[in-house]
């Protein structure tokens, strides 16, 4: 420790045996060694302090960039206009018809034919079911 070796630690102690007395010496240690471990606490919590203090830039750097990717990425985005497009209005036309079409609870217009103009087909919903008692009917 500091380059003193078992001689002069010996030399150190006797030189304060005789300065100090030996009924304070044990006081002078207890002291000593106090000092030294608030020391020692102090340095430890300086570097915690320090390393906490890196790991903060860090954070704030990486925060940054992800901040100015972000700008980055929202100024190449296509801004919006209250002015519809053709394609926009077209949708809200199509929308627009078909809350009408809704509301009037008329059949689905087929580009201006008539209904009455094309072939129906029948699915037989509309027929009634035959029960076992029943003979056939006269479609069949």
């Amino acid at each position: 420790m500091f380059g003193i070796g078992m001689p002069e630690m010996l030399l150190i102690l006797a030189i304060a045996l005789i300065v100090i007395g030996p009924k304070k010496l044990p006081d002078l240690a207890k002291s000593l060694g106090r000092a030294l471990r608030e020391f020692k606490k102090a340095t430890s919590e300086l570097k915690e302090s320090i390393e906490l203090d890196s790991e903060l830039k860090e954070v704030k750097k990486s925060f940054t960039n992800s901040v100015t990717d972000n700008k980055v990425a929202l100024k190449n985005q296509p801004e919006v206009s209250d002015n519809p497009k053709p394609s926009d209005q077209k949708v809200s036309d199509l929308k627009e018809a078909y809350d009408k079409w809704q509301q009037d609870g008329s059949d689905i217009p087929d580009n201006g034919t008539e209904t009455a103009d094309r072939p129906t087909v029948d699915t037989g919903r509309n027929r009634p079911e035959k029960t076992a008692h029943e003979g056939p009917t006269r479609n069949e």
